[in-house]
């Protein structure tokens, strides 16, 4: 699939191609920890539950929501407010077309103009070159993003009856002031 994408805020009526998107990557790959696909109920009331003061974007292409991208808080303390956690997930067939820079590029814009200065990635990552359910693919894309790495949790997932590590990666998006401004709601920024 190729053409021109749209970078939107995400829909109630989108549940279904979030939920398709992201089952593919439960049930075939470690990217994520879950073993149980949510259903479009379920994916619906998580894209409420961000969108109450995070962006959660999806891209569309033809019509079709080939991809998504969502921040939400970094652990709901006050000192944290200025730090986000992001995510991102494109369907299986629309992969390798640049829609993840996209997405990405529109959610850090959103995210700088409410004032968040830290976005926090977390990836698995394999312990072993050949691993049939991961590979260091996320990784890469987030240096090739102007992520850093910030540290390495050893084995910490187990999936497919085998150990993960996980890093955390992090980019800055803007000076950190004495006395920063209050990091406004999504809804709240043109």
């Amino acid at each position: 699939m190729t053409g021109d994408s749209i970078i939107r805020v995400a829909r109630a009526d989108d549940a279904e191609a979030l939920a398709r998107i992201y089952a593919y990557y439960v049930e075939h790959t470690a990217i994520t920890f879950e073993y149980e696909a949510p259903d479009a109920a379920e994916m619906n009331a998580r894209r409420e539950k961000i969108l109450k003061h995070y962006p959660y974007l999806v891209a569309e292409q033809a019509g079709r929501v080939v991809g998504y991208a969502y921040a939400h808080e970094f652990y709901g303390r006050a000192a944290y407010a200025w730090s986000v956690e992001v995510s991102i997930y494109v369907a299986s067939d629309a992969r390798g077309q640049g829609l993840g820079r996209k997405l990405y590029a529109a959610l850090e814009d959103a995210l700088c103009g409410m004032g968040v200065l830290n976005i926090n990635a977390c990836i698995a990552v394999p312990r072993t070159e050949s691993d049939p359910y991961l590979t260091n693919g996320s990784l890469a894309f987030h240096k090739r993003l102007g992520y850093q790495m910030a540290g390495i949790f050893h084995q910490s997932g187990y999936k497919f009856g085998r150990w993960y590590d996980v890093a955390w990666m992090e980019k800055m998006l803007g000076e950190h002031e004495e006395s920063p401004a209050a990091v406004q709601d999504f809804h709240g920024i043109d």
